[in-house]
């Protein structure tokens, strides 16, 4: 990595105080009732419950059958639907402008304007959106279509992230499930347990703050201590032992998504000083890199667990092909944040409605780091039967729910 690069890489620091300090203006916006370094004793009142879409399937018996009968998900703020509205952290969505174009038009802790791919995956499966962990009841009825563990800020590593606050780790996030599945066969018993996770679909997005939160801002001297080569096999090496953590807890239906082409996204074009909305091309060589062995390490352990249905989804190949071809998706805004502050949108986090822009389903990036619900829907497609173009591999979702009805 040359000279230019590492002083650029180094000065990433001086981004994580703006992110501070304008995360503190957005305490100090929106009340007092958001302690940020308190666990909050409940949820706010538009997440007593979780919204259900006017679309989405109802729980009556004449509803047809779902296709899969839970979702799990686990993950960073990618897929991230209100637990980080729980803890004491910076990394948080539960203030507008989040969720204005969401099915309730109100803040749930979805970073994006409306939803977030998992959303619209569970209607593809017939199920409701699915709670957060920590924001349902903890009754088994509440969790038996599926639980939400993301949480923004998370990483592979369990550091990763801290300097924002508290978050759950992708670690911590497994012993939730592992929690949750304990109250399942207290309930209904193991074999019924056991039947139920081992047909259910787990949904897995997480890694990219490793880089933002971590290898980017040299936490530990990292990026002296590894090239980005060896950073990414630790963390395909690390993921791969947590998913076979989850397969001894006869998990077996498991989605992995790739990282998205955070080079591209505004808050590293100004960071870099990207000319023209060009993007950042040293960071999306290691998005490029770790995409490239996780599908590798999904390959062989698939080969490896012969009776589990393991499948790997590149986002970023989907994404760049949004970018390439935004005119074709409807999308004139390709580098600048719909919300935001500064060059591309790219300095201050999205605070307040007013920073935002009035039309979302024209821009590719809702604000920093983190894309708009249209966006989301067309990288959902993909995953679900590779609609825009094809992304998941061996096969994509649907591919695998229809080899689970055989």
């Amino acid at each position: 990595m040359g000279c230019e690069c590492k002083r650029k890489i180094m000065s990433m620091s001086v981004s994580v105080v703006v992110y501070l300090i304008s995360t503190v203006l957005l305490s100090s916006i929106f009340g007092d009732s958001r302690s940020l370094f308190q666990f909050r004793d409940s949820p706010p009142p538009q997440q007593e419950e979780e919204p259900s879409p006017s679309n989405a399937p109802s729980s009556s018996s004449s509803s047809p059958l779902p296709l899969a009968p839970a979702l799990f998900v686990i993950g960073d703020s990618s897929v991230d639907c209100g637990t980080n509205n729980f803890l004491g952290t910076f990394a948080r969505a539960d203030h507008f402008p989040y969720g204005r174009d969401f099915d309730t038009h109100q803040p749930t802790g979805r970073f994006s304007n409306g939803r977030i791919p998992v959303d619209f995956l569970a209607l593809r499966l017939g199920l409701p959106f699915v709670p957060s962990y920590l924001g349902q009841t903890g009754a088994v009825e509440d969790m038996i279509q599926g639980v939400n563990y993301a949480s923004a800020g998370a990483g592979i590593i369990l550091s990763s992230g801290s300097e924002l606050g508290q978050h759950i780790s992708l670690t911590q996030q497994i012993q939730q499930f592992t929690d949750t599945l304990q109250q399942f066969i207290l309930s209904m018993g193991e074999d019924a347990a056991n039947n139920l996770i081992s047909n259910s679909i787990f949904y897995i997005s997480i890694g990219i703050n490793d880089y933002i939160h971590y290898y980017l801002i040299n936490v530990s001297n990292v990026d002296n201590l590894y090239l980005p080569w060896h950073f990414n096999q630790f963390l395909a090496t690390s993921l791969r032992q947590e998913i076979k953590n989850l397969y001894n807890l006869n998990v077996r239906k498991v989605v992995i998504t790739g990282l998205a082409p955070i080079g591209c996204a505004p808050h590293y074009l100004w960071q870099y000083g990207g000319e023209n909305g060009k993007c950042v091309e040293q960071i999306n060589d290691m998005v490029v890199e770790f995409n490239f062995l996780t599908r590798y390490m999904v390959e062989n352990l698939a080969a490896e667990l012969s009776d589990a249905n393991i499948i790997f989804c590149d986002v970023f190949e989907g994404s760049m092909d949004i970018l390439k071809n935004h005119e074709r998706y409807g999308f004139n805004v390709t580098n600048e944040a719909c919300c935001g502050l500064g060059k591309y949108k790219g300095w201050i986090m999205c605070l307040s409605p007013e920073m935002a822009c009035s039309n979302a389903s024209n821009h590719i990036w809702w604000d920093q780091f983190h894309p708009t619900d249209a966006v989301n829907a067309i990288l959902a497609d993909n995953v679900w039967n590779g609609r825009h173009t094809k992304m998941c591999y061996p096969m994509n979702l649907e591919d695998m729910v229809i080899q689970m009805a055989k």
